[in-house]
């Protein structure tokens, strides 16, 4: 195939490739970044992270969105700026593309299961002797929601953000810990009597008390360590936590995941909800820590998606644009479920068409989405490109879950959340594990679709449509 280069009179030549570490060195506006215009299948993709190919052509895209529609599903795109002799490309496979939903990148549609939610709630009953106060705790009396999970010995672990009673009761004045619980069907869980992590005399304290530990994120490495980000809050400022473990019981802390990048540049900043990238197994299968050209990369932030990178999963450095600041990956969308405040979720996944993200966006009150309720969260999900995980290529128009059933919208966050945090892939399906209303945990769940790559060779047919 003829490719397009940033010199338009030579043609792309292998010559011409570079390397993500040095597209992502140049700056945005560079020719590096925004005008190769490239066309190739998805082989060297597939065969260097081990994924199935689709067949599916891809290309970097620029400019103002438009929206590609196919059956009743909808997709909001960045507009292609086509070189004209690349435009012949584009039509010889505009036939081949429309024989494949436009969303085949999405994993869904989710669907909640017939019984079984919220898969966990308050106990009241629940104590432990708190380490700093040296007085008993009514850990999880208030409230139990925004869940981890990980698949280990062939059961969901779910790890899950716990309120006691403490404090004033408003969204964030409880001391937050987290607690652990399992289950063999992905549904019906047993829950530890105390809590895993929590705020104790350590040299975290500082960070992490009275506030807690709160909403975590988990992924596993290929070594067997389990990773968790996390915020810490002390009621004043917050951060994003890095710990880690071996068992999900016992846990070693980290410190804030940017306190030593960039010589402290980042010591007091605020920031929260970060997933590391992962990439489904097709042996164990399960999701793993994937590298991208070396490298972990973690999607973070909230009000805008920002993105970083590491080589050990512990350290972290934020991609910078040319002023300096934190690359702006994703923002708000006027009239969109995510209309204000979007926010990481789960730990997104590596597939063979790309970097599928799933978020949480919030309804704005003015200019949101006619058909939620102003303040409510939902979950949405982003596609980037995974040879270059700063360019976005795709979003999902309508949310893949919103707030529907009453213990979604029933809480101490009346607008209703469904808060996506936990996403494993179990027993040959997706199950994604939120928070509801700040109150509670739910689950639901997903077929796995060709998204997945080869990861599952308990494929389900693809479905039409998604929520």
């Amino acid at each position: 195939m003829s490719l397009v280069s940033h010199n338009e009179n030579k043609p792309f030549t292998v010559a011409d490739r570079t390397t993500l570490s040095d597209r992502l060195r140049a700056p945005p506006d560079h020719p590096r970044r925004r005008h190769v215009q490239k066309f190739e299948l998805r082989k060297d993709i597939t065969a260097k992270y081990g994924l199935q190919s689709t067949g599916v052509t891809t290309w970097e895209q620029a400019g103002r969105p438009f929206q590609h529609h196919q059956s009743d599903e909808r997709i909001e795109v960045s507009t292609m700026k086509l070189h004209k002799c690349a435009m012949a490309v584009l039509l010889s496979l505009g036939a081949a593309l429309n024989a494949q939903s436009s969303t085949t990148w999405v994993i869904g549609p989710f669907t909640r299961p017939a019984t079984g939610n919220p898969v966990i709630m308050s106990r009241p009953e629940a104590t432990f002797v708190d380490p700093i106060l040296k007085l008993p705790a009514h850990w999880e009396s208030s409230h139990t929601f925004n869940p981890a999970a990980i698949v280990r010995d062939q059961k969901v672990y779910v790890l899950y953000r716990a309120e006691d009673n403490s404090g004033t009761r408003q969204i964030g004045m409880h001391t937050s810990r987290l607690g652990l619980a399992q289950s063999s069907d992905g549904i019906h869980f047993t829950r530890l009597k105390e809590p895993v992590f929590y705020p104790t005399d350590d040299d975290q304290k500082a960070r992490e008390w009275p506030g807690g530990v709160e909403d975590p994120r988990i992924v596993e490495s290929k070594d067997g360590t389990y990773v968790m980000t996390y915020t810490q809050w002390n009621r004043e400022t917050y951060s994003v936590g890095i710990a880690t473990s071996t068992d999900l019981k016992h846990w070693t802390k980290h410190g804030p995941a940017f306190l030593t990048a960039e010589d402290g540049k980042y010591a007091q900043l605020r920031y929260k909800s970060a997933g590391i990238v992962t990439r489904l197994d097709p042996i164990q299968g399960r999701l793993f820590a994937a590298k991208i050209e070396g490298q972990y990369w973690m999607y973070w932030g909230e009000g805008v998606i920002h993105l970083a990178n590491s080589v050990d999963l512990i350290h972290w450095t934020p991609l910078v644009g040319t002023s300096g600041v934190p690359m702006e990956l994703l923002r708000p969308r006027s009239g969109h479920f995510d209309s204000t405040f979007p926010e990481t979720g789960p730990p997104p996944v590596l597939t063979d068409r790309g970097i599928v993200v799933l978020y949480n966006g919030k309804n704005a009150a003015i200019n949101g989405d006619p058909e939620m309720g102003a303040g409510a969260y939902a979950a949405g999900e982003a596609l980037f490109d995974a040879q270059d995980p700063t360019h976005l290529l795709a979003q999902t128009l309508r949310p893949v879950l919103k707030p529907e059933l009453s213990y979604e919208k029933t809480g101490q966050y009346a607008a209703g959340t469904t808060f996506a945090e936990g996403l494993v892939f179990f027993r040959g399906k997706w199950f994604l594990y939120f928070g509801c209303a700040d109150s509670f945990v739910a689950v639901a769940t997903a077929p796995a679709l060709n998204v997945s790559g080869n990861a599952s060779r308990q494929r389900a047919t693809p479905g039409h449509s998604h929520r």
